[in-house]
């Protein structure tokens, strides 16, 4: 088969398949965001991280507190005196609050990646991606067009797309 009949089927699966690929992947994500919402604090107190993140954001509070006290404390020595300036660096690069949560809600979203594949959104969205596939392989395994169209409509025939459009019931456009 020439290319830019193999190039022509191509674009035609994706114009028909992707948009409703989209369409299911959005309604994945929205499960997926919701769930990691919900699933990392569960993840947190079944892990026992939940007391180490209190105590975190306590001493992370604490030390806020103690920064913008020290922070107070030098400018006010510095301005008592023209002849002292401030050297020192108010950023410290140590782990903190957010690398722990970040790294529980990466934890979490692989675990509602695997649920989500089991609900009906995930299994549409995968059932969706195989009959896509199905269709490019069809249109590599076979050799005539007319193969590749009756095999493209009984393929996906099962997810309301039709293939084969009868035109003979398209009203005429009168000039």
């Amino acid at each position: 088969m020439p290319k830019y009949k193999v190039d022509h089927y191509e674009n035609k699966i994706r114009r028909h398949f992707n948009p409703l690929i989209e369409e299911q992947e959005l309604l994945v994500k929205q499960f997926k965001t919701e769930a990691t919402k919900r699933i990392v604090g569960k993840l947190a107190k079944k892990m026992g991280a939940d007391k180490i993140m209190d105590a975190f954001k306590k001493a992370e509070e604490q030390l806020k507190k103690v920064r913008q006290d020290a922070q107070t404390f030098f400018k006010k020595k510095a301005k008592q005196d023209e002849k002292k300036t401030l050297t020192y660096n108010m950023r410290d690069d140590e782990i903190s609050l957010k690398d722990c949560e970040e790294q529980l809600r990466d934890w979490a979203k692989s675990l509602v990646d695997r649920e989500l594949r089991r609900r009906p959104e995930g299994q549409q969205l995968a059932q969706l991606e195989s009959v896509k596939q199905k269709a490019m392989d069809i249109v590599y395994e076979n050799g005539d067009d007319a193969s590749i169209a009756k095999a493209l409509d009984s393929c996906t025939k099962k997810i309301g797309i039709t293939w084969v459009v009868d035109t003979s019931q398209i009203k005429q456009i009168s000039a």
